[in-house]
């Protein structure tokens, strides 16, 4: 071989070396992180009815943990890994308005249900994604947000116009 292919096959060599050490490191960085990390536990304070349009038939029931303050609300479900296939989040917003609600540190995929003063499913954002910085926003005036698991409200049927209902234990 001549010098210049040498050249080149090293140069190669080292840059494959260098890639493959910064994602290495990388990836260790990231999987140290989360296993130091401790994930929020989900904690039940209540539970939540989808109704259908009439407010009459339930169309299924979850258990929610409250967002009832600023702190709880900036937290939401960031840093959690999953959360059971029955279980959500309800966010008490200060005011019915238009709502705008991120994923970032948010790891699993989530619909987010946007909800008026009168109870009222106003927006449903399905399948939100992971870690995303960009706002998902109400299509009208809420009051309330739901969060469930990616594909929650397909598998249930839950559509704009249906209601919502709950229960806080005190």
């Amino acid at each position: 071989m001549n010098d210049k292919k040498i050249t080149l096959i090293i140069a190669a060599l080292f840059i494959i070396g260098v890639v493959t050490y910064f994602v290495l490191s990388n990836t260790e960085g990231y999987q140290e992180h989360t296993e130091k990390s401790t994930e929020p536990p989900f904690i039940k304070q209540g539970e939540l009815v989808f109704l259908d349009k009439s407010g009459v038939d339930t169309l299924t029931t979850i258990d929610i943990e409250v967002a009832d303050n600023d702190q709880k609300t900036a937290q939401g479900l960031m840093y959690r890994n999953s959360m059971a296939k029955n279980a959500g989040m309800l966010f008490f917003m200060r005011s019915e308005e238009i709502q705008g609600f991120w994923m970032k540190n948010t790891y699993i995929p989530l619909d987010m249900i946007f909800v008026n003063s009168a109870k009222e499913i106003v927006t449903i954002h399905p399948n939100t994604t992971p870690l995303l910085e960009n706002s998902y926003y109400s299509t009208m005036p809420s009051l309330y947000v739901v969060e469930v698991n990616a594909g929650y409200c397909n598998v249930h049927h839950i559509k704009v116009g249906d209601r919502i209902d709950f229960t806080i234990n005190h």
